[in-house]
């Protein structure tokens, strides 16, 4: 049977053999999912903020931004995403129009807001739940499997066999790096309600574009102004001012001998507005407005402003004539409304501001009820129409607040959210309470 030592080598031998040790490969890193382009623009408590997530990863069919805000940071309104806030976690959810991206695809997004702290730029960005720089994939402990199987009889040598093979094999492959499984929204595929037929220009015979009608309370062709405005209008630069200039121009003019020229800065404290000091508040029911505008860039992606009339009804806020996605639009400030929506069926109805030549905008704003029309050389804009009756991909932001506006004033300018700039000229500017012509 051989010596005791040689039978205890050979025990201890066949319990090793039985003992099969898995081990699982370390932890491997995942592919990042997303990256984010977060560019803010600042001033005295207050900022704003442009945010491009690109999608690294798979195709998505609905996204959901995480990150953690600054201390003292708190978001006030958003544009392009619906954007929440709880102490200092920030999450922003796609809009019904900008939801599906492609491997490689990019949505934009921004929001305003203020700070009591200095606003910092923030790290730790998570697209669907994944962090955006690639998150490790689970380790599991290695955990020793017993394998109950019969041993084989110890040979009966009296000398020691040589050493056992008892090497662990490797039985598991590496864990696959987890990658976001959203359940995809469906992207909006809405049967476009039939184009709204264009309305005729208000029957009223319109006023002529001097200053002979009734019912006006501003109108002007600057001839009046030279330098910086003054007098009848004020240069005004909200919250903070920047590079953004406003001047009266001789070279470049609808009629007469002068206008209104903006060079507009990107970014948000770039702004600059002339503002008029005409009570436009004594305009009633109907506000209409008339001007020719004429600018060197074609409307930008990102938001703008042109355009703005403070609402007594919605707490001084502003309503505001400006662009996005190329063609023009209505902007509500107190909840970031914008007429039309901005999916590509809404953006379709509405048109661009033609570059480089005099154009005439001309719009109507109700104080009695929600009603609205924009004409641009005198076709109305449908996209730009709220009459109370729904329509889809263009009024129902709108129509979310039920009461009617009464604008107070009248700002002519320039106010980007984003880095864009444009230069714009104004003339023949007319506001009152009957239909104005062109």
């Amino acid at each position: 049977m051989g010596s005791p030592v040689a039978r205890l080598v050979a025990a201890l031998a066949a319990l090793v053999a039985g003992l099969v040790v898995v081990l699982v490969p370390g932890t491997a890193t995942a592919a990042p999912v997303c990256k984010v382009d977060y560019t803010i623009n600042q001033w005295p408590g207050g900022f704003t903020a442009s945010v491009r997530l690109t999608n690294l990863g798979a195709a998505v069919g609905g996204w959901t931004l995480r990150w953690t805000a600054g201390a003292g940071q708190q978001i006030t309104n958003a544009w392009s995403a619906q954007v929440s806030q709880s102490g200092t976690s920030v999450t922003a959810v796609n809009a019904d129009w900008n939801g599906s991206l492609a491997t490689g695809q990019a949505a934009d997004f921004g929001f305003q807001g203020t700070w009591s702290s200095s606003p910092t730029t923030p790290s730790d960005w998570s697209l669907n739940g994944v962090p955006c720089g690639g998150a490790p994939s689970p380790s599991p402990t290695p955990s020793p499997t017993i394998d109950h199987s019969p041993s084989p009889s110890p040979s009966a040598s009296p000398s020691p066999s040589a050493s056992p093979s008892a090497s662990p094999s490797p039985s598991a492959s590496p864990s696959p790096s987890p990658s976001p499984s959203p359940s995809p929204s469906p992207s909006p595929s809405p049967s476009p309600s039939p184009s709204p037929s264009a309305s005729p220009s208000p029957s009223a015979t319109p006023t002529p574009p001097g200053c002979s009608g009734t019912g006006l309370v501003v109108c002007s062709g600057f001839e009046d102004q030279s330098g910086t405005p003054s007098g009848e209008w004020q240069v005004t630069t909200p919250n903070c001012s920047g590079s953004g200039t406003a001047t009266i121009d001789t070279t470049t003019v609808h009629s007469g001998g002068k206008s209104l020229r903006i060079n507009g800065g990107g970014n948000y404290c770039n702004h600059i507005f002339a503002s008029s000091t005409k009570n436009v508040s004594t305009i009633s029911p109907v506000v209409y407005g008339r001007m020719w505008v004429r600018h060197t860039t074609a409307l930008p992606a990102s938001h703008i402003s042109m355009i703005t009339m403070a609402d007594s009804r919605d707490g001084g806020k502003d309503l505001r004539i400006g662009g996005q996605n190329g063609a023009l639009q209505w902007n509500r400030e107190s909840d970031d409304a914008t007429l039309p929506e901005q999916s590509p069926s809404g953006v379709a109805l509405s048109s661009p501001l033609p570059v480089n030549r005099w154009v005439c905008l001309r719009f109507q704003v109700d104080t009695t009820q929600q009603a609205m029309r924009t004409y641009l050389d005198d076709q109305e804009i449908v996209g730009l129409r709220v009459d109370g009756t729904p329509t889809q991909d263009v009024d129902s932001q709108w129509l979310r607040r039920s009461t009617a506006p009464r604008p107070t004033t009248l700002r002519l300018g320039w106010e980007s959210y984003g880095s864009d700039s444009d230069t714009i000229w104004y003339d023949d500017v007319a506001l009152g309470s009957s239909p104005i012509g062109c």
